[in-house]
C-alpha cells in the first residue's frame, strides 16, 4: 500500500492541537485542498474539496483520545490520515501517517504536498491559539 509519513513540531499544548484536529468544521482554517466541512453526520462529516463545489466526500472520524490519536478515512477513496500527538517539553510533536490503496497510487505526490502544507498551517494555528 503506498503511503508517507511526516513530522512536524508546534510550539504548543498538546491540547491546542487537538482541539484543531478534533473539530473538522475548523478543517478548512488549516488542512489544504478542503473548501467546506458540513459536520452533521452522525458517523463523520462531509468534505467537499477545493474547486469541486459538486463532489462531497464522506469522511469517517475516529478519535482516540488516551492515544493522541485521530484517523481520519475517506469513504470515497480509501484514503487514511492518521494524526499522533505526543508531548515534546513545552510543545506538541505531530506524526502524520498517509496510506492509499494502489488504485490512488497516481495522488500520491499530491496528497504529500497537500499534507505538508497542512501540518505547517495546523502547528502554525496551534502555536498562534497558544499565546
Amino acid at each position: 500500500m503506498p503511503g508517507f509519513e511526516l513530522s512536524g513540531y508546534a510550539g504548543a499544548p498538546v491540547e491546542e492541537v487537538w482541539k484543531l484536529l478534533f473539530d473538522p468544521s475548523r478543517f478548512p482554517e488549516w488542512w489544504a485542498g478542503v473548501a467546506t466541512v458540513r459536520t452533521d453526520r452522525d458517523e463523520g462529516y462531509v468534505m467537499w474539496p477545493e474547486g469541486y463545489p459538486d463532489f462531497p466526500m464522506p469522511q469517517r472520524l475516529h478519535a482516540e483520545p488516551g492515544r493522541s490519536r485521530i484517523t481520519i478515512s475517506c469513504q470515497v477513496s480509501d484514503i487514511d490520515v492518521v494524526w499522533q500527538l505526543a508531548e515534546r517539553g513545552e510543545g506538541t510533536a505531530i506524526d502524520v501517517r498517509v496510506d492509499l490503496p494502489e488504485a490512488e497510487s497516481h495522488r500520491l505526490a499530491t496528497q504529500h504536498d497537500l499534507l505538508q502544507r497542512s501540518l505547517a498551517s495546523l502547528t502554525h494555528l496551534a502555536e498562534a491559539a497558544a499565546t
